[in-house]
């Protein structure tokens, strides 16, 4: 296996390789960019410079950036990116997408920790400006890359950042879909988030600070978080079961996804697929913030109406007043300023474009 295939050992250990440029035996292109950043670029894909090129070279005409460890201890999605590159670096993929590989926050894999100073995933959409330290500038670097990254012009852009939670959760796998003015969301993304095991969609209603939302936003890709089960160590992920996932992360890298009769194109099925939209977010304001929950409440825990969700100071209070209102990621311990949990409800499909 080529030396640049193993990026996360490289990673963990905080070296960089000797050689920036390998390339396989059918000519496929690795190029480190930056510590856990490696990008890939097939063959036919490497002079191409616009969809009819990419076309006529039997490239898929896809550019895909996979992240992971924007939060370092969510450990199984870091382990699917390191097999997906070890299966390209092997010659057991053939790649027929541009793909970039993104290990988001080194340090604190390094250590095996959520961050080393303040969350990297609310550094996004010009947030990193306003601070200062090691995410802040890790922020800008990883928004620098993926608009590199992204620049080649008519061509199909798709992010995936991958996550684990902090908690457990009623609906274990469940994607993030931001928001733009003036974009709508995609049922033909939506159908692939259900192939690939996704068993619900939070449809967000207005812009964030996230890394998907940057890309969404600012670099017009179809973007996701998407939340994977439970943070464990390294090692330890037997119980999250990411086997669809992975098996259509494959297809995309190899272009060849199962394709849509025409009717699925204009309305793809997502029998299955529960969407859900955000009725409010709760904000910690001070740090006399409390948040009327158990400890280990799992995400999407149901809450009745009337009840009193959260409290902060000058009388602030959130009461629950939407029918099917669910709780997802409660964080009482968040910074003053930041989204201490979401209040969603179910919705259904009649928006999307």
């Amino acid at each position: 296996m080529l030396a640049l295939g193993k990026l996360l050992e490289l990673t963990l250990a905080g070296q960089t390789p000797g050689v920036k440029l390998q390339l396989t035996a059918a000519g496929t292109q690795l190029r480190w960019l930056a510590e856990g950043a490696l990008e890939i670029i097939p063959q036919d894909a490497q002079d191409a410079q616009d969809a009819q090129d990419a076309q006529d070279a039997q490239d898929s005409g896809l550019d895909l950036l996979l992240s992971a460890g924007i939060h370092g201890n969510e450990t199984a999605p870091i382990e699917l990116l390191d097999r997906l590159l070890q299966g390209i670096a092997c010659g057991e993929l053939q790649p027929r997408a541009r793909i970039l590989f993104l290990l988001g926050n080194p340090a604190a894999m390094r250590c095996g920790e959520r961050y080393i100073e303040q969350d990297l995933n609310r550094l996004f959409n010009g947030r990193h400006a306003q601070s200062s330290g090691h995410e802040a500038q890790r922020a800008g670097e990883l928004e620098r890359l993926a608009a590199d990254f992204f620049s080649r012009p008519e061509r199909q852009r798709l992010h995936y950042d991958l996550h684990t939670a902090i908690r457990a959760s009623k609906i274990e796998q469940f994607a993030l879909y931001p928001w733009h003015a003036g974009r709508v969301h995609s049922r033909q993304q939506l159908a692939r988030l259900r192939g690939a095991g996704i068993e619900a969609v939070l449809l967000q209603n207005k812009a964030s600070i996230t890394f998907s939302a940057y890309t969404y936003a600012q670099l017009e890709a179809e973007a996701f978080t998407l939340e994977l089960g439970k943070a464990r160590a390294f090692g330890n992920n037997q119980q999250v079961n990411l086997e669809l996932l992975e098996e259509r992360l494959i297809c995309l890298i190899e272009g060849r996804e199962p394709a849509l009769d025409s009717a699925e194109e204009d309305a793809p099925d997502l029998h299955g697929l529960q969407l859900f939209a955000v009725a409010r977010e709760v904000i910690k304001h001070s740090d006399a913030f409390t948040l009327h929950l158990p400890a280990d409440i799992e995400n999407f825990s149901e809450l009745p109406l009337g009840y009193l969700l959260a409290e902060d100071s000058g009388g602030v209070r959130w009461v629950i007043e939407e029918q099917g209102a669910r709780i997802i990621f409660p964080n009482p311990g968040v910074k003053n300023g930041l989204r201490a949990a979401i209040l969603v409800v179910p919705t259904n499909s009649d928006q999307l474009g």
